[in-house]
């Protein structure tokens, strides 16, 4: 499970806006590559979580063209 999850939040921060951001900032204020990932991947979790407990869909805060 956490592999799954280490690979979701590495594709993540190259293929989603919101979450890429998220890890730009994170490596900008000095963390590792690493600690910026797994930081991601909680992010995820939480996501995954209000979804479910809201029961709604994703929606992200960028605009698709």
């Amino acid at each position: 499970m956490r592999k799954s999850l280490f690979m979701c939040a590495f594709t993540a921060t190259r293929h989603n806006p919101d979450l890429a951001s998220f890890y730009a900032r994170l490596r900008s204020n000095g963390k590792e590559h690493l600690c910026a990932v797994i930081a991601v991947a909680r992010k995820l979790i939480i996501l995954a979580n209000a979804i479910l407990i809201r029961n709604t869909e994703w929606t992200p805060q960028y605009q698709q063209n």
